[in-house]
């Protein structure tokens, strides 16, 4: 890579790196600032869950449409639209002053999110035609992609703090117009080819995860037997069902669930996640707890956050030796474990925990996903053909999209419920009527952020709420840890010897016979 030939493949490379950064960045950012917003727009845990799931939910079931997208009017027009849309949405976030109006800038933020992140491995790929500079260009695009994730809240504490929880917003609008100029310049145009529209799948599959995503909120609140959760509960079954089964009938499906049938491919697509699954149900909840429960301020919340994104930083380059030297399997294997351990390390610790007790906790979660990132999008690529490059990259970020999605609102029902039980245990013993357990849960959340307004709750009111949520919290991380200790047993056993140093590159039989499916 020399000359101005190498100077325009940095500044394409560079490119596409900031702007998955930053939306991956937004993924996590906006959770150190929830407890301000909740404060600010009045609302409870069940609102701040739909600010979050209104963008995952949105990005994940849109991703495969923008990788189709993608192949009909090119990865590159269509990168520059998402890219334009998340610009507009973080604006109209920065800018709301209700829940609801929040909530649709973060949808708006998730369909731009869905449009640029396909196309931006397919153009990397393009740009980077010898093997051993595009093993590199992959391996920083994963790196920063995974630090997005990690650095959120370092970054988020101190401007919450200092500007409000608007600024984790703004801070997005200038770099996204950057980014647009700088990809109108650098990203060359890619051909669009014929591709047909599935939108009777994106209808299907976005009813249904809405309706699944909808139950599990709104479920501890409504109870678990009211008559619109078991609704959704049997729509989303009914819809999700008639989803898979049209995409097997397709010949160029949204979802080429044929992906799955391989081992490799469904061992690393379960990896992503699973990973998503724990730790950003994990990432959304702590917030809650530190400037909850122990009164901390935003920017401190934010810093505790510093030891795992240095472990991440440092897990990356050696996950890409592991997988180089030894395959996937070792270091996903481990990265898998290492953040079930995290998890339930976490689990072991109070209200009146000190940072110092749990730091270890944040260590090992940190270099758990530092582990994973990088090998699961080489063992994906490895399997498929140039083909299906976009494919597999959209199937890779869906999978860790809905992971995201379903950690949170899973972990979010386990922890609603209990911490609703535990304060009616908690107000029958100071003679409060149980009715009120619902309310004063959503007045923990009125009453974080580091100086909220509003007359403080009397102090055996406040203990007890704040037991309840450390109780909740404390079940939610042992399942979330639970259910990846079991995914790395099966992860291990799909895996088994993929991708070690010298095998031949195989592809999927059914895959390779019909390239033209994808």
């Amino acid at each position: 890579m020399t000359g101005s030939s190498g100077r325009h493949k940095r500044l394409a490379l560079g490119t596409l790196c900031v702007t998955m950064f930053m939306a991956m960045l937004d993924n996590v950012i906006v959770n150190i600032a929830m407890p301000r917003i909740g404060r600010d727009l009045s609302t409870g845990i069940s609102g701040l869950q739909w600010v979050a799931e209104g963008y995952s939910l949105v990005y994940a079931a849109l991703l495969l449409t923008g990788g189709a997208l993608g192949d009909r009017y090119g990865r590159t027009r269509v990168f520059r639209l998402g890219l334009a849309l998340f610009t507009a949405g973080s604006a109209a976030a920065a800018l709301a002053d209700t829940v609801g109006l929040l909530v649709g800038a973060r949808m708006l933020q998730g369909v731009g999110a869905a449009l640029l992140t396909p196309g931006s491995l397919a153009i990397l790929r393009h740009v980077f035609t010898d093997e051993r500079e595009r093993a590199r260009a992959i391996g920083l695009w994963s790196g920063v992609s995974a630090l997005g994730l990690s650095i959120g809240p370092v970054i988020g504490g101190p401007m919450v703090d200092a500007f409000g929880w608007a600024s984790v917003f703004w801070i997005n609008v200038p770099v996204g117009v950057v980014g647009l100029v700088l990809a109108s310049r650098v990203l060359p145009d890619l051909a669009p080819r014929a591709r047909r529209i599935d939108l009777a799948g994106l209808a299907l599959s976005a009813a249904g995860l809405g309706a699944l995503v909808y139950g599990l909120i709104e479920g501890p609140s409504r109870g678990w037997t009211d008559a619109r959760i078991l609704g959704c509960g049997a729509a989303a079954a009914l819809l999700l069902t008639a989803f898979v089964l049209l995409e097997l009938r397709l010949a160029e499906p949204m979802l080429e669930l044929r992906l799955f049938r391989d081992r490799v491919l469904c061992g690393a697509l379960l990896s992503g996640t699973m990973v998503s699954f724990g730790m950003f149900g994990a990432l959304f909840f702590l917030p809650l707890m530190l400037q909850g429960v122990l009164a901390w301020a935003p920017t401190d919340a934010g810093y505790a956050g510093l030891p795992m994104t240095a472990m991440i930083v440092l897990a990356a380059p050696l996950s890409g030796r592991l997988t180089g030297r030894y395959g996937p399997r070792l270091p996903v294997v481990l990265g898998i474990a290492l953040c079930a351990a995290g998890l339930g390390g976490l689990s072991l610790y109070g209200g009146h925990a000190h940072y110092v007790q749990y730091l270890w906790t944040l260590c090992t979660m940190g270099l758990g996903m530092g582990l994973t990132f990088t090998p699961v999008s080489i063992a994906v690529l490895q399997r498929v053909s140039a083909e299906l490059t976009g494919m597999a990259s959209a199937t890779v970020n869906t999978v860790r999209e809905l992971g995201g999605v379903l950690g949170i609102a899973v972990l979010g029902a386990v922890l609603a419920n209990r911490l609703t039980s535990a304060l009616t245990t908690r107000f029958d013993r100071l003679g409060i009527p149980a009715d009120r357990a619902g309310h004063a849960a959503d007045a923990f959340v009125g009453h974080t952020g580091g100086g909220g307004s509003g007359p403080a709750l009397p102090p055996p009111v406040q203990a007890a709420v704040d037991g309840a949520f450390v109780d909740g919290l404390h079940l939610a991380l042992r399942c979330g840890s639970l259910a990846l200790a079991v995914t790395a047993v099966l992860v291990a056993l799909l895996l088994g010897r993929a991708g070690r140093p010298g095998d031949p590159t195989p592809q999927p039989a059914d895959l390779a016979a019909e390239p033209a499916a994808a």
